[in-house]
C-alpha cells in the first residue's frame, strides 16, 4: 500500500475540523451551561446536599468524583483499544464509536432533572469518557498526516477551530436560554425554565456528530491488516512495551513526567473553574458566561502566539513560560474576591490554555518514533493525563471536604505545576525541541 501523503490540505483541514466538532462539548457541557444547570437544580432545602444512590453528598463533591471516575475508566480502556487500533486497523472505527457514544450521551442529558440526579451524573460521565476516548485516536493522527515542521502550526489550528466553533454554538444556546421566546416559551430568567438549557445539550450532541462526519470522510483509515488478538491483554501488552521503550528515550520520558504534573493542574482548573466561581465567589451566571467566552476568544490567539514563540525559542522554553503563568494564576485565584478580578484572571487563563494544550500535543508528536504505532504512544500520554485528572479532581474534592474551603485545594495545583516545571528544566539538548526546528 502506498504511504500516506503528508501535509495534504484536505486531510489536515478535516483533522482540524474535528476540534470544531468536539470542542462544543468542552465549552457547553464541561465549562458553562451544564455545570451552571447542575448547580441550579441540585440545590434544595438541604442546601448543597444531594442524594445519589442512597448517599447524601455535597453537589460539587459528587461532580468532582464523577469526573474522576469517568477519567479513571477511560485511562484503562484507551490503552486496550489503542493497541488493537494500531495493529488491527481499528483507529478510525474506535474514534467513530466514541463520537457516537458522546453524541448520544449529550442528547440524553435533555432528560436530566432534579428528580433523577444520578441519571444526569451518569450521562455526564459517559460523555466525558467518549470525549476523552475519541481524542486518543484523534491526536495520534497528527504525526501520521503532517511532517514535524508543521506539528506546532497544525496543532494550534485545530485548537483555534475548536474555540471558534464552540463559541458559535454557545452563542446560539445562550440566545435561546436568555430569550426563551425564540423557541416559543415565555421570557424568563436564566434557567427559570430548564427547557432551553436542556435543549442546548441536544444541540451539542447533534453538532458533535454532524461535523465529525466531515472529518471521517477525509481522515484515512488504518493501513494495517485486521488480525485476531486477545483484546483483554493485547492493549496492555502494547502499553507495557511503550513504557519499556521509554527507557531508551530519556527526553520523551522526562517530558511525559513533566506533562503528568503540569497537565494535572491545567485540567483541574479547566474542569472546576466554573464551580469555583459559583460556589466560592457567588458570581452571577452572566459573569461566568462572559468569563468563559473571554477565555475561548483569547485562547484562539494564545494557541498561535505560543506556537510562534516556540518557533523562535523552542518548545521547552515556551512550555516553561506558560507553566510559570499557570502558577501565577493559581496563586492569584486564592486571593480573588470579586467579579472584576475573576474576569481579569479568566483572560490570562485563556492566553495560556490554548497554548499549553496545543504545544503539549505537538511536542509529544516530535518526541515519538516517526514510524512507530502512534495510537499506542498517544494512549500512553492519555493514560498519564487521565490519571492526573483523576488525582487532581479527587484531591481537589477531598481537600474541600476536609477543610470546608475550595480555595485550599489550589495549593495542590500550585505544587503540581512546580514539579512539572522543575522536570521540564532538565530537558535540554534535544534538537527536535530547540528553536532551530
Amino acid at each position: 500500500m502506498q504511504p500516506l501523503e503528508k501535509n495534504n490540505k484536505k486531510v489536515t483541514k478535516a483533522w482540524a475540523v474535528y476540534d470544531w466538532a468536539n470542542s462544543v462539548y468542552s465549552l457547553v457541557i464541561t465549562s458553562t451551561v451544564f455545570p451552571i444547570y447542575y448547580n441550579a437544580i441540585t440545590k434544595s432545602e438541604k442546601g448543597n446536599l444531594i442524594n445519589v444512590f442512597g448517599f447524601e453528598i455535597e453537589n460539587s463533591v459528587a461532580y468532582s468524583y464523577t469526573i474522576s471516575i469517568a477519567f479513571l475508566l477511560i485511562a484503562f480502556i484507551s490503552p486496550i483499544l489503542s493497541g488493537i487500533a494500531d495493529v488491527g486497523g481499528y483507529k478510525k472505527r474506535f474514534m467513530q464509536f466514541f463520537v457516537l457514544l458522546g453524541s448520544i450521551s449529550c442528547i440524553s442529558m435533555y432528560f436530566f432533572t432534579s428528580e433523577n440526579i444520578a441519571f444526569g451524573l451518569i450521562t455526564f460521565g459517559l460523555a466525558a469518557i467518549a470525549f476523552s476516548g475519541s481524542l486518543v485516536f484523534y491526536n495520534s493522527y497528527l504525526p501520521e498526516i503532517a511532517t514535524p515542521d508543521n506539528f506546532d502550526k497544525l496543532s494550534a489550528k485545530g485548537y483555534a477551530y475548536g474555540y471558534v466553533g464552540s463559541v458559535i454554538l454557545l452563542g446560539i444556546n445562550l440566545a435561546m436560554i436568555l430569550n426563551p421566546s425564540l423557541i416559543g416559551l415565555e421570557p424568563n430568567t436564566f434557567l427559570g425554565d430548564t427547557l432551553p438549557a436542556r435543549i442546548s445539550f441536544i444541540t451539542v450532541g447533534i453538532w458533535w456528530f454532524g461535523f465529525s462526519l466531515y472529518s471521517f470522510y477525509y481522515l484515512p483509515s488504518s493501513r494495517n491488516k485486521m488480525i485476531k488478538v486477545n483484546i483483554l491483554s493485547y492493549g496492555f501488552k502494547k502499553l507495557n512495551n511503550s513504557f519499556k521503550n521509554l527507557k531508551n528515550m530519556e527526553g520523551t520520558q522526562r517530558f511525559l513526567t513533566s506533562y503528568f504534573f503540569y497537565n494535572l493542574g491545567v485540567q483541574t482548573v479547566m474542569l472546576l473553574a466554573t464551580t469555583f466561581g459559583t460556589k466560592v465567589l457567588g458570581l452571577e451566571t452572566s459573569i461566568l458566561i462572559i468569563s468563559v467566552l473571554l477565555i475561548q476568544i483569547v485562547a484562539i490567539f494564545g494557541a498561535y502566539i505560543f506556537a510562534n514563540f516556540s518557533k523562535k525559542r523552542g518548545n521547552i522554553a515556551s512550555l516553561q513560560s506558560m507553566i510559570l503563568i499557570w502558577i501565577g494564576i493559581c496563586v492569584s485565584a486564592y486571593f480573588v474576591s470579586d467579579a472584576t478580578q475573576f474576569v481579569a484572571l479568566a483572560t490570562v487563563v485563556g492566553l495560556v490554555m490554548g497554548g499549553i494544550q496545543s504545544l503539549s500535543r505537538s511536542t509529544f508528536s516530535k518526541l515519538i518514533p516517526e514510524n512507530e504505532e502512534h495510537s499506542t504512544y498517544f494512549s500512553l500520554m492519555d493514560f498519564l493525563e487521565k490519571i492526573g485528572i483523576v488525582l487532581g479532581t479527587a484531591i481537589f474534592g477531598i481537600v474541600e471536604s476536609v477543610t470546608g474551603n475550595m480555595r485550599n485545594s489550589l495549593m495542590v495545583l500550585i505544587a503540581s505545576f512546580l514539579i512539572g516545571f522543575y522536570i521540564l528544566i532538565r530537558i535540554r539538548g534535544l534538537n527536535v525541541l530547540n528553536s532551530k526546528q
